[in-house]
């Protein structure tokens, strides 16, 4: 919070035409901006699978609920991640070969979607984006999860999607005072300089592992540097990065080797096998992609 209060006093008289900053960071101050709910059916999910008392069978009633969801986790426990000698056809059966934890990740990256929607044209084509951009960086770095010792593949998948998730109340914010936005670059600089900030605040209210409040404020933060091992922050910039790749000037983004967290991983992931990654995993991304829209 202390580095957003200095970026904007160095930078007062510029921003104090940002409406929407103004108005977004005085709600955050006073933890009255609202913030989107984890999805229901994740609770409920989530709460059955924590409770010492539930059995797989018990559990898979509360997710075949909902049957899209059911539908999805049978096809993730037979995707190439988890296959099997025997096919998967049953609830339980796929929370047996997930295992209760990653089925938690799983289901909850499955609801996710919904927190992503808007009223308005303008926003909702924005939320869309975000949702992209978040799912197919939850993809990859599932993928570099599978590919990397010590990292769980469905916990990097949700990470990943929750990198970004301090837009989404800035976004329903403007949604719902369209009149707050001067000109387009409003929201770009609002997005810069609170996307932290309140990100923290909803992976604290969701109850998410602390780790992620980590993936959260340093997804970008490229040159970061701390004597602490790897971490799903580091998985989650690296599927960034490799994200942009083809997309954005090369020029504009750090080179790979050249980052401390890249050379966190190295010692499992050497630069041709990151860079050819995207290529050689392409069918494996798509597939998590799918299952996630």
């Amino acid at each position: 919070m202390s580095q957003t209060i200095n970026n904007l006093s160095q930078s007062a008289a510029n921003l104090a035409k940002n409406k929407l900053l103004i108005d977004c960071y005085r709600h955050m101050q006073n933890d009255d901006l609202v913030l989107p709910t984890i999805p229901d059916v994740s609770f409920k999910i989530r709460r059955a699978i924590n409770d010492d008392n539930s059995s797989i069978s018990s559990i898979a009633r509360v997710v075949q609920i909902d049957p899209s969801i059911t539908a999805r986790l049978i096809q993730i426990a037979n995707s190439p991640f988890y296959i099997g000698r025997k096919k998967i056809e049953s609830c339980p059966e796929a929370l047996t070969r997930l295992g209760l934890k990653s089925a938690q990740d799983i289901i909850t990256s499955f609801a996710m979607k919904s927190v992503f929607n808007a009223k308005s044209a303008f926003i909702r084509q924005k939320m869309t984006e975000l949702w992209a951009h978040s799912s197919y960086i939850a993809s990859i770095s599932a993928v570099f999860a599978h590919k990397v010792p010590g990292f769980d593949p469905d916990r990097a998948m949700l990470a990943g999607l929750i990198h970004d998730i301090g837009i989404v109340p800035i976004l329903t914010y403007a949604d719902n005072h369209p009149d707050v936005i001067a000109n387009p670059r409003d929201l770009v600089e609002t997005v810069k300089m609170l996307r932290s900030d309140i990100g923290v605040q909803i992976v604290r209210r969701w109850d998410f592992p602390k780790d992620f409040e980590d993936v959260v404020i340093n997804a970008e933060n490229w040159f970061r540097n701390d004597p602490s091992p790897s971490s799903y922050s580091d998985i989650v910039m690296i599927s960034q990065l490799h994200s942009y790749i083809g997309k954005v000037d090369i020029k504009k983004i750090p080179k790979i080797d050249s980052l401390p967290a890249y050379k966190k991983l190295a010692g499992h992931l050497n630069i041709d096998d990151s860079i050819n990654i995207l290529d050689a995993a392409k069918d494996e991304i798509e597939h998590i992609r799918k299952m996630l829209a």
